[in-house]
């Protein structure tokens, strides 16, 4: 763009302005392209900006992810009120520890932050923040207004990693409690639905090309056994989350030694006893400014490959839905499409598969910003966390709870099922059906081009006159295989041809899922009788 091309837009956008009242002006520098597109006079596409701006969130961009999908619990989990209160208590908490173990903090400082811990006025600390260009410093000063007796020591020998890393670790924490009772749930659910159809026969697919039956409830186990992956990833990261605790501003806990004159000990006892408080069992004896953001990617991680999982369990459906074996729920005025009126889109699994897709992308994010962390840190993490780390948790609580929707309404279809099953299983059949005839005295060699002639035969039929498959027909009319006549009722029996999926469905939920499960009954409880219903 040249310099004049430059100046004329400059000069049109002052124009505009000047004609606005004062009010306008100001609110138009707050906002950039807001509103709608027209064209104007030259024949150019121009904004329009409104004349007033209104603050309610509907006239600026929310994230879907709160605003249309996910639930309170982890939509608060993340909110700033929830990130700057926990802020607030790590800073007590701190004053508080530090009291006990000698250092100069009234009892009426410590009454005067914990009355406070809630109380923020983010107007001041958002201007604060604009003032100072840091976030930790404008939360300190909007604190001390409301704490001036505390002000002196809120803070004392920490850096801005002792709130915020802590604070995120606290925050990840709560959220795999909230995705680890969703999970569970939504394994229970499925379990019940491969007891229920542990026996029911149905054909399986490899390279989406008819293959070996299996039964309905065997498939829903190949679901349940990833999700018990996903399961004990959550726990065992949940588990070895540490905290940050005290540690100063490049890890050696250098102020916290000065605070207490050297002593070695009293800067130990502070570390475990803000670390108890936390709620956490272990803190990090090493780390720099911030933990490693190698935990991080451990965390992302776990939820990303949770991604692939239900990425592929929510194909599935799709694919058996446009076969129209199994379907997800489907709700009375629910409608398919706005053109065809007679459609049932699986917009359940659907959704889940575009949040899966997203969420099996996030961890470029923490792995990218693990490797350039230089040195003690840089402060490129910070804004990239503050997208990646919320938007993981969201993703993987939204896509639970429509999981779990699905899960509570899966609907099976045994006629179309069966119907499939007869169309393909002559074929699968032929084996048996040599086999029969062989102990019935006939030729094996003979008796294998005999069926190769009649199943050629049978399959021209269906793939080019469209129609059903007749081979047991043509077999039963054909005079070489009437000594095998009545037998075919019996070698034709789909539950036959299913091997040991049931009992291998009893055996897996017996020693697999309910082990896993079993402790989650009393500790937390699943409130089964709940159903989820989605918003949207």
């Amino acid at each position: 763009m040249s310099d004049s091309t430059v100046t004329t837009n400059d000069n049109q956008r002052a124009s505009r302005t000047e004609s606005l009242s004062t009010q306008d002006q100001l609110s138009i520098k707050s906002t950039t392209r807001l509103g709608s597109i027209s064209n104007g006079s030259n024949g150019k596409e121009q904004a329009i900006l409104p004349s007033t701006i209104s603050l309610d969130d509907r006239s600026k961009y929310r994230s879907p992810l709160v605003s249309r999908y996910a639930s309170a619990e982890m939509s608060y989990n993340f909110s700033d009120v929830k990130k700057f209160s926990t802020w607030r208590r790590l800073w007590f908490w701190l004053a508080k520890c530090q009291h006990q173990l000698g250092l100069d903090i009234t009892e009426e400082q410590l009454d005067e932050m914990e009355k406070n811990l809630t109380n923020i006025d983010f107007d001041v600390a958002e201007a604060e923040e604009r003032r100072r260009r840091h976030d930790v410093m404008a939360h300190v000063h909007t604190f001390a207004r409301c704490c001036p007796k505390a002000s002196p020591i809120i803070h004392l020998g920490a850096t801005s990693a002792f709130v915020g890393d802590n604070a995120d670790l606290i925050v990840m924490r709560d959220g795999f409690d909230i995705l680890i009772n969703k999970l569970v749930r939504c394994i229970q659910r499925l379990t019940a639905f491969a007891q229920e159809y542990a026996c029911l026969p149905t054909l399986g697919y490899t390279h989406m090309q008819p293959a070996q039956l299996t039964t309905v409830g065997k498939r829903a186990c190949v679901w349940i056994q990833d999700l018990l992956m996903d399961l004990k990833n959550f726990e065992r990261v949940r588990r070895q989350l540490k905290f940050r605790g005290v540690k100063g501003t490049t890890g050696t806990q250098a102020s916290f030694l000065q605070l207490f004159n050297g002593d070695h000990s009293k800067v130990e006892d502070l570390d475990r006893m803000v670390t108890e408080m936390a709620g956490f069992s272990k803190a990090f004896i090493i780390c720099a400014q911030t933990y490693t953001r190698k935990l991080d990617v451990e965390v992302v991680s776990v939820l990303s490959s949770f991604g692939g999982t239900i990425h592929k369990m929510c194909t599935d459906i799709r694919l058996l839905a446009s076969l129209k074996e199994i379907e997800e729920p489907f709700e009375i005025e629910q409608i398919g499409s706005s053109a065809m009126p007679y459609k049932r889109n699986p917009m359940r699994c659907e959704r889940c598969c575009s949040l899966a897709r997203h969420l099996m992308t996030l961890i470029n994010d923490p792995l990218g910003t693990h490797s350039v962390q230089w040195m003690e840190r840089t402060l490129d993490d910070s804004a990239n966390k503050r997208i990646c780390i919320p938007e993981a948790f969201l993703t993987a609580d939204i896509i639970l709870f429509t999981l779990l929707n699905i899960s509570e309404g899966l609907v099976v279809y045994p006629k179309v099922i069966d119907k499939h099953i007869k169309q393909e299983l002559p074929f699968m059949a032929t084996e048996n059906i040599i086999m029969a005839m062989v102990s019935a005295g006939g030729n094996r060699q003979e008796c294998h081009e005999k069926i190769r002639t009649l199943s050629q035969k049978a399959a021209e039929r269906v793939k080019i006159d469209g129609l059903d498959n007749d081979l047991v027909e043509r077999v039963k009319n054909d005079p070489y295989f009437a000594p095998i006549v009545s037998k075919l009722d019996v070698l034709l029996d789909a539950k036959t041809f299913i091997g040991r999926a049931p009992e291998q469905v009893y055996e897996f939920i017996s020693r697999e899922v309910e082990p896993a499960l079993k402790n989650f009954t009393s500790v937390n409880p699943l409130n089964l009788t709940k159903t989820a219903e989605l918003t949207v």
